[in-house]
């Protein structure tokens, strides 16, 4: 099996080696932003609901009921851009792998400019497998422990978005396995 696509409206080839960043550009090029618009039934075109922030949270299954639960609570009603990527606040600081902090700016770009957002939230949650796998796998046994490696990697995400996007809230939220959710306050920025 061939690991490739054509792109259909560009000669461009989409191969193993192609970043996410440039998958992603390939694909709003080629208009499928656009195709998705122009299908979806006249009421949902009509509502003109507008995102008001970017989410980041962790790709881990467990969690993703009690955050929904919580956006809602924010008043965020469903309108949210939301991106996924294992380890959240970890994913910005390159681990696991440095093309996921770029694929996070990637999309926190496309929600800047195209939805005009005014806020973004990071939910890190506990007993995170890839805290365990790139910090520590006894991380999820101390919970100040836990709780404080999160509050910094949390912290380095707000600090590396206020520097790139002045003008954005940041929210930074720990949620625990049984459903609460504790807002995070930055540590102060290191030099």
């Amino acid at each position: 099996m061939q690991d490739s696509c054509q792109c259909f409206q560009h000669d461009c080839v989409a191969s193993s080696t192609t970043s996410r960043r440039q998958f992603l550009r390939h694909l709003v090029g080629a208009g499928v932003l656009t195709t998705a618009l122009t299908i979806a039934p006249a009421s949902a075109r009509a509502e003109k609901k507008v995102p008001k922030a970017l989410v980041l949270s962790c790709i881990d299954y467990r969690i993703l009921e009690a955050e929904r639960y919580f956006l809602s609570l924010q008043n965020l009603g469903g309108q949210y851009d939301f991106t996924a990527l294992a380890g959240a606040s970890l994913a910005l600081s390159g681990m696991p792998h440095q093309y996921d902090a770029e694929a996070f700016w990637d999309q926190l770009d496309i929600s800047y400019r195209l939805h005009q957002i005014k806020k973004v939230l990071i939910l890190d949650h506990q007993d995170c497998a890839v805290y365990k796998y790139k910090i520590d796998p006894s991380l999820a046994d101390n919970p100040e422990l836990e709780l404080s490696t999160h509050t910094e990697y949390l912290s380095r995400a707000y600090w590396a978005i206020r520097e790139r996007y002045p003008d954005l809230n940041i929210e930074l939220y720990f949620v625990n396995l049984n459903t609460d959710v504790k807002q995070i306050s930055p540590l102060a920025k290191v030099a």
